[in-house]
Order: structure tokens, then C-alpha cells, then sequence
């Protein structure tokens, strides 16, 4: 058994508001998961999970397209918004294949899910001519950033760590994970969240990867198994202020701002599922 000097998450757990937005969240996933179009027709709503979640994430990042656009589109390298479609449905797509390796290193996952949302992860030097942002380097993909490299992170303008502190940060990140924590789903996917965005550990698409990583939690805590319940749905659904402002209170190391970022990630997460109950609803109807 993990103590809170070991695990300090638990800690996190135990803030003011925090365990009623764990419970709030557990009922919420309860209930779409007790769908009855859940039980023949899951892999249908994980994919529109899938999907919607990707636009909501693309949307925080800049390219706010709407849901048709972004199912009917099939090139993403014509601009920078296609290009953080693209780079979000990549992702979106990849992120259930990296469960496994996830608790053993987390770092291998988060470098990968950096070349994936660059593009053709085999061949950095043709995603940066194909898929990734314009001027991109080649040898910056799937690797913290150093010093000095621009950073093109939109939406968050908080003051960028020196990449010392990034790597010391990131290690002791991936400490945690593999250590595992007793805390609750949420609060473990909500810290990795927060610490991703507040290092912007790549040069491009920091904040795609933070999103994507508490997916992964999400998913391989076993709170949301199927991935029916798209945080970065309600991320998006909350608004950018919203979302710029909790994660300021991430940023401020305070009980009362990681409370209340936690409580926002919870939020998001009770939005995604509301967006996967509709989906479900639809199915029902036959209007899917």
C-alpha cells in the first residue's frame, strides 16, 4: 500500500471539492456505460467518442472546425488548422494502442504520441515538408524541447520552463506513473494533464499531447475502459477563459487552484459523457 509520502496524488484526492467531483464523474461514466446501446453498439459510440473528442481538442488548439467538417474532411495538410485536425485525430486514433506501455514508460509514450501528431511517424523529415507546422525542425519531433527552440503552443501563454527543469519534471512525472497511485482516475489524469501543458515539453503540439495523455488515463485506469467519455469534449464545451483560467490555478501550486482544476477536468469529462449519451440516444432512434 502506497502512503501520501510515497503517493503524494492522494493528497490531491483529498482537497476540498475534489472527492464530491470523483463521485460526480463515477455516477456520470455509470450511467452512459448502463446504456442499453452499449451493449451492441459500444465500438460505435467510441468511434463519434473518438471523433468528437478530437474536434474538442483541435478546437482548444485554434482550429475550431465544426463536427461535419472535421468527418468530412480527408486532407489535412492544405494549413495550419487542417494540420491540428489532422494531428488530433491521430492522435485520437492512437492513443488506445498505447495503454500497455503507458505504466511501464510513459516517456516512450509521450515521445510517440508527439510524432503521431507531427504525422508520419516514420519519417520526420517528410512530416515536417507534409504534416506538421510550417518551420518545424526535423530533429525536434518526438523529443523535449531545448533551449532556445521556439515553442508554438496556442491559447497558453504562461512562461515556458527551461528545459532543465523540463526533463526534471517529466522524470519525476513519469515516476509517478510507474509507481502507480491510489488516488482516483481523475485526479491522476488532471495532474498529467496540468504538468504537460504547464512544461509544453515539445516544440509543437504540447497541448494535443497533454490532452491525449489524460485520455490515456482516463482509459487504462479503468474509469472509462471503452473510451466513450471525451474530456476534451467538455474542455472545449467549458470554453478557452474557462479553460485558460483553471489551468491557471494548476499553475499556482495552491490546494485551492489544483482543486479547482481537477473539479474542471471532472467537469470536462461529465461533458464528454453527456456528448456520448446523445450519441447513444441517436443510435436508439436510428438517427446515427
Amino acid at each position: 500500500m502506497s502512503t501520501n509520502a510515497a503517493d503524494p496524488l492522494v493528497a490531491l484526492g483529498a482537497l476540498p471539492g475534489v472527492p464530491d467531483a470523483v463521485d460526480s464523474v463515477r455516477r456520470a461514466v455509470d450511467r452512459v456505460y448502463g446504456h442499453r446501446v452499449m451493449r451492441r453498439r459500444s465500438n460505435e459510440v467510441t468511434s463519434e467518442a473518438a471523433l468528437r473528442g478530437a474536434r474538442g481538442s483541435a478546437a482548444l488548439s485554434g482550429a475550431d472546425w465544426a463536427l461535419e467538417e472535421v468527418r468530412r474532411r480527408t486532407d489535412f495538410g492544405g494549413d495550419e488548422e487542417a494540420r491540428t485536425v489532422g494531428a488530433a485525430l491521430r492522435l485520437g486514433a492512437e492513443a488506445g494502442q498505447l495503454l500497455s506501455i503507458w505504466r511501464q514508460s510513459p516517456m516512450r509514450v509521450l515521445a510517440r504520441l508527439h510524432l503521431v501528431a507531427v504525422g508520419d511517424p516514420g519519417s520526420p523529415a517528410e512530416v515536417v515538408a507534409g504534416g506538421g507546422p510550417a518551420g518545424a525542425p526535423a530533429d525536434s519531433v518526438g523529443r523535449p524541447r531545448r533551449d532556445g527552440e521556439p515553442v508554438d503552443e496556442p491559447l497558453i501563454e504562461a512562461p515556458l520552463p527551461p528545459a532543465a527543469e523540463v526533463a526534471g519534471r517529466l522524470e519525476g512525472l513519469a515516476g509517478l506513473i510507474v509507481a502507480g497511485s491510489e488516488a482516483p482516475a481523475l485526479v491522476t489524469a488532471a495532474v498529467v494533464h496540468g504538468e504537460l501543458l504547464a512544461l509544453r515539453p515539445f516544440t509543437t503540439y504540447s497541448g494535443l499531447v497533454a490532452r491525449a495523455a489524460e485520455r490515456i488515463v482516463l482509459i487504462g485506469s479503468g474509469l472509462d475502459p471503452k473510451a466513450i467519455c471525451p474530456a476534451e469534449v467538455g474542455h472545449a464545451e467549458q470554453g478557452r477563459a474557462a479553460y485558460v483560467a483553471a489551468f491557471e490555478g494548476y499553475l499556482s501550486g495552491t490546494p485551492d487552484g489544483m482543486a479547482a482544476w481537477i473539479a474542471h477536468c471532472g467537469r470536462a469529462v461529465e461533458l464528454g459523457v453527456r456528448e456520448s449519451t446523445a450519441v447513444c440516444e441517436a443510435l436508439q432512434r436510428g438517427a446515427a
